[in-house]
């Protein structure tokens, strides 16, 4: 376990926060969407990744992708994980993290509805300096703690562009 008594398999929550943290961008523009999105395709489909991504601003999609091998299944987890963010202002993989090292699970314990809500890895906040959380990226597909890690390596590419 890394940082925060998580349980095994997941990394802990002070890995999760860092993340967050250095993740913050400058801007995020309609171009930086398509950036971010055509790397995470390019990432995927090095891959062989069957995973759907989406990527919004607020309440607008800027981009939106399912590769072969996904299916409807994956668009219905990225808005569930997605809401998450939204709640939260964390990675749907923080959360989640969150409850889990209070010894209960997301489901148990946030009265959500699951139908609505999915603390599952694999959505990320898109942070700007100075606006604080502003949009979303997705990816679903892969076990959670891949989707996260997809998602975070795609942001680390956009970042050093």
């Amino acid at each position: 376990m890394s940082g925060g008594g998580t349980a095994p398999g997941f990394p802990g929550t002070a890995l999760l926060e860092a993340q967050e943290e250095r993740l913050t961008l400058s801007r995020f523009t309609h171009e930086d969407a398509w950036a971010l999105g055509s790397a995470l395709v390019g990432l995927a489909r090095e891959r062989r990744a069957p995973v759907a991504i989406g990527i919004r601003r607020g309440r607008q999609q800027l981009f939106h992708c399912a590769l072969a091998g996904s299916s409807a299944d994956n668009d219905a987890w990225i808005d569930r994980k997605r809401r998450v963010v939204e709640r939260y202002g964390e990675s749907s993989l923080l959360v989640g993290s969150r409850f889990r090292a209070r010894g209960t699970t997301f489901e148990e314990s946030s009265r959500l509805d699951p139908d609505r809500y999915a603390a599952h890895g694999g959505s990320f906040p898109i942070r700007v300096d100075g606006a604080g959380v502003i949009g979303t990226v997705t990816v679903s597909g892969l076990p959670q703690t891949e989707d996260h890690a997809l998602a975070v390596e795609a942001l680390e590419h956009l970042l050093a562009t």
